[in-house]
């Protein structure tokens, strides 16, 4: 467990962890030179069984406040100092606030430098704490009087912080540590030190630094103090990294070094914000503040999405607009400072890390807010009845750092599915799956002699406007389930087809089979029109009508190929498996190097192969748009 010390200057704080740990928390020449604590200092108390108790000690002096929140938001549990002689300080205060709107509600009191003050003054001292502690998060603490000089309370202080349980960061996720120090170790290299939020560290590891995306692995590192082969969630840890571009002034206090899944730099958070009720006055939208988060100090505005003010005392959904690029999780908590870093403000806790630029303020995205505020158990169930109806597995899994096996369990037991990156209900399935259905039989009806509906068609067409890549998940476990057909570039039910008239049929049957005689030099419209005495332009219009079914591709003005003998030309492109000239292609299809050249500028078209001067190579990814090659046999008889 990590133990972070507050309160005001002076109160004993460093002297209380040195008393607790036997180490002098205070590191910097400055620090010993004037006496007071300026930047964070670490100890640790060894507890005999193998743990390790960490202390964070934090300054108390107001113009280091910033210090203190980059060392309080990786603490388990505080220790609110207040010195029995002086009593409560305007720094007691803040850090007490700071401490309530982190959600800390595990700690103890220290009424520090007890050996000055006779008991009645304890017994004032206490109650004065006891009435400062009753509306914050560590309502009922234990207050102990202690002495650092005479030892007095010391070894009751340590068995209170004990009785306050282990760290209850969960390990499960991925890996995020806070850094808050760097530095480079002579015959080490960089190194840096945080506590772990989140999964656990193993030397040899390969990590990211978040928001700089630098690469990072592990050479060797210290938990709680002692060298180590894992550092987990809830330890201080000290990592010794190695990495191409790595060096310490690339890193700095704030950074994230993550599991390469939770690198995902954002600049907008969606929260619930909570303003003090000891403001003087409302915070307006858009009020400029400092952003303390993690480590991590930031300028940034906050955008009210419930209003255009927001009173002492209340709390609201907001986004955070940042200045910079920062490291951020759903859970995370958040301390807001005025515009002249002189006081504590407001505190917020981090619902969407990555909150939209546009419509923010929309009903819909105000109770997508409202849903992504439940815990991982209560955030599926209702996120999934909105009106969206969806979420994206991977997105949601990154902002709560799930990791995908522990999103399907939630979504199971959501009585969810998983399609593609996606998850819906049950029922949201069987709705969307009936709705492509209806629509598909509805345009059918209406329109028996054309072909079908293009996918966008389709996609406007149904009652739910689902997004692009939405609809295509649905779509496509339609298509694998054979409720709907494709046929080129138009989607049908099973059961429909484009019917030619006798005369047309006949017609097809004679082009079909000069078609596949002629397969890689075809006749062009006005051939096909000449030798059949049809009007060119009913020929062309026919032709084009068996192109939208995909029966004929038009691979060059007025010259159609039929569609498995354009796969059969990809195959063969495809075989040379190097690059390749027109000459070597139109030799293999021996059709002539004018129309050799017209088939190839039509791959060049789709993607099918990439031109390098005279020098063409197929694309893997774009071979199957014509389906495979061997059927134009068929291509004649087959619907």
């Amino acid at each position: 467990m990590i133990v972070g010390t507050a309160g005001h200057i002076d109160h004993g704080k460093t002297a209380l962890v040195k008393a607790l740990t036997g180490v002098d928390a205070d590191r910097l020449k400055e620090e010993k030179a004037r006496g007071i604590t300026i930047d964070l200092g670490y100890a640790y108390s060894d507890l005999g069984d193998g743990r390790q108790l960490g202390f964070v000690d934090v300054p108390g002096h107001e113009r280091f406040v910033h210090n203190m929140l980059a060392g309080a938001t990786g603490i388990d549990a505080a220790l609110l100092i207040v010195s029995a002689a002086e009593g409560i300080k305007p720094q007691t205060v803040e850090h007490l606030q700071i401490i309530d709107l982190l959600g800390l509600d595990r700690g103890v009191v220290a009424l520090t430098k007890a050996d000055l003050a006779d008991d009645d003054q304890l017994l004032e001292r206490m109650a004065e704490v006891e009435t400062l502690l009753a509306a914050t998060s560590l309502k009922g603490a234990e207050i102990v009087p202690v002495s650092a000089l005479s030892g007095r309370g010391v070894d009751e202080l340590k068995t209170r912080l004990l009785a306050l349980g282990e760290s209850s960061r969960g390990t499960t996720g991925f890996a995020r540590l806070a850094v808050d120090r760097s530095f480079v170790l002579s015959g080490a290299g960089v190194v840096v030190t945080g506590t772990v939020h989140a999964g656990e560290i193993k030397v040899d590891d390969r990590l990211l630094l978040t928001p700089s995306g630098l690469e990072a692995r592990v050479r060797s590192l210290h938990a709680q103090n002692r060298p180590a082969e894992v550092g987990r969630a809830g330890e201080r840890c000290a990592l010794n990294l190695a990495g191409p571009r790595l060096s310490k002034d690339a890193i700095r206090r704030g950074d994230w070094v993550v599991s390469p899944e939770l690198h995902a730099p954002t600049d907008r958070l969606d929260v619930r914000l909570s303003l003090l009720t000891s403001e003087g006055q409302p915070m307006k939208h858009w009020s400029p503040v400092h952003v303390h988060l993690g480590a991590a100090h930031v300028m940034g505005r906050v955008a009210l999405l419930e209003g255009d003010k927001l009173a002492p005392g209340d709390a609201a959904l907001a986004q955070l607009v940042l200045e910079e690029k920062v490291g951020a999780l759903a859970g995370d908590r958040v301390i807001l400072r005025d515009p002249s870093a002189i006081r504590t403000m407001a505190g917020a806790a981090v619902i969407d890390p990555f909150g939209p630029p546009r419509n923010r303020r929309s009903e819909r995205r105000l109770a997508e807010l409202e849903a992504l505020a439940e815990s991982d158990s209560e955030v599926l169930p209702k996120l999934l009845r909105l009106e969206a109806g969806f979420v994206e597995t991977g997105r949601f899994g990154l902002a709560r750092n799930l990791r995908p096996v522990d999103v399907d369990k939630l979504l199971q037991t959501a009585g969810g599915a998983k399609l593609e990156g996606f998850g819906f209900l049950a029922e949201t399935l069987a709705a969307a799956r009936k709705d492509i259905v209806d629509a598909l039989k509805a345009h059918h009806e209406a329109k028996p002699d054309a072909p079908g509906l293009q996918p966008e068609r389709l996609r406007l067409t149904l009652k739910k406007r689902w997004p692009p890549a939405v609809f295509k998940a649905l779509l496509d476990q339609e298509i694998k389930a054979k409720a709907v057909m494709v046929d080129g570039a138009f989607l049908r039910l099973p059961g429909h087809s484009l019917t030619l008239g006798a005369r047309d049929e006949g017609l097809w049957r004679k082009i079909s089979a000069e078609l596949i005689r002629e397969r890689y030099k075809p006749p062009r419209v006005r051939d096909f029109a000449n030798a059949y005495s049809v009007p060119e332009p009913e020929m062309r219009k026919l032709l084009q009508r068996l192109a939208k079914v995909g029966r004929v591709v038009e691979v060059a003005p007025d010259q159609y190929f039929l569609r498995p003998v354009v796969a059969e030309m990809i195959a063969i492109a495809h075989a040379f498996d190097r690059d390749f000239t027109a000459a070597e292609f139109r030799d293999k299809l021996d059709n002539g190097r004018k129309v050799a050249i017209l088939i190839l500028e039509f791959f060049d078209r789709h993607g099918i192969t990439i031109r390098r001067g005279d020098l063409r190579r197929t694309v893997p990814q774009k071979l199957e748009q014509f389906g495979p090659a061997g059927a134009a046999e068929r291509a004649g008889t087959d619907r």
